[in-house]
């Protein structure tokens, strides 16, 4: 029967598993199987992004991108590139959901378990959907198989890294990491951007011009140049936080508005009331802006 039989995410530098399904079969392929899942899952910082273990009835696939892997054990008939329209789904879900510094500090196996409940749903949805419904949409994922083929195993070399049987030349693939895509960017994005740019060119002056002034002569100003300064590298980041995906996106986004607003009061003085609200109303701005910009519900390119 062509299917998914057992998925996990793993943690790519030591192989700790972080979250597996837990629909386990007992059949003595399946469980040899999952052995072997597990011995290759401890060295898969040696080998590129993608690759197949292939056996007779029995097949692991598995794709790592940064911290973490995804891998999963398909019947042998299992359509390869359903296999990892799959895997790039499961990861994108993940990474949607746990940020690098809570994997990167995962010190027991199954630290994310309740992930199982999201690979019990996307498995399910790739064991049910028939291929010409799939078609469509696994356009993409084909193409780069086809030009960046998965590094080839044989299942019962897995655990030994000599198993590669792709030529030999493991070194010469390139790993294609999938990007995680944003919304669109709106109308009102592209005026927050450009609001964030003109606040950081004035911090950025005035820093600089009261910088030069206060190490010549009015040394207790540094604190009023640190100020200006903090708030210009607050505007960059926002703008990057806007235009980029980055994990823990809303708690840097709150730290940066936090400390416009913090710097801004502190400069009560040399900046008179309008001139700090305009400051603030741009970091709030650009703050909302950025969370309500959030990933597409689904890659689209992979997506069934």
């Amino acid at each position: 029967m062509s299917m998914i039989f057992f998925a996990c995410v793993v943690r790519v530098r030591d192989g700790l598993p972080l979250s597996a399904s837990t629909d386990f079969h007992f059949n003595q392929d399946f469980l040899e199987c999952r052995k072997r899942l597990k011995a290759l899952s401890s060295i898969l910082a040696q080998y590129p992004s993608r690759g197949t273990a292939k056996g007779r009835d029995l097949s692991i696939h598995f794709l790592s991108s940064g911290d973490i892997a995804c891998m999963a054990i398909c019947s042998s008939n299992y359509s390869t590139v359903m296999a990892f329209c799959f895997l790039e789904e499961l990861q994108w879900e993940f990474a949607a959901s746990y940020d690098t510094t809570s994997i990167s500090l995962a010190s027991r196996p199954y630290a994310f378990l309740e992930f199982d409940n999201v690979i019990q749903k996307v498995k399910c949805h790739f064991n049910s959907v028939s291929l010409s419904q799939a078609k469509a949409k696994w356009a993409k994922v084909e193409e780069e198989l086809k030009f960046w083929p998965p590094v080839q195993l044989r299942l019962e070399d897995a655990a030994l890294p000599n198993g590669v049987t792709n030529g030999g030349h493991a070194g010469a693939h390139v790993e294609v990491v999938p990007t995680y895509r944003m919304q669109r960017v709106t109308p009102l994005g592209i005026l927050s951007l450009v609001l964030n740019i003109m606040c950081g060119a004035l911090n950025l002056i005035r820093g600089v011009h009261l910088a030069e002034y206060s190490f010549q002569e009015d040394h207790e100003g540094i604190g009023n140049v640190i100020a200006f300064l903090l708030p210009f590298l607050a505007c960059v980041f926002q703008c990057y936080l806007y235009l980029f995906y980055s994990s823990a996106r809303k708690v840097k986004t709150f730290v940066l508005l936090f400390s416009v607003c913090l710097c801004n009061i502190y400069l009560y003085g040399l900046r008179n009331l309008w001139q700090i609200a305009f400051h603030i109303g741009v970091a709030s701005l650009s703050s909302y802006q950025i969370l309500t910009r959030q990933l597409m519900e689904k890659q689209p390119d992979c997506g069934v």
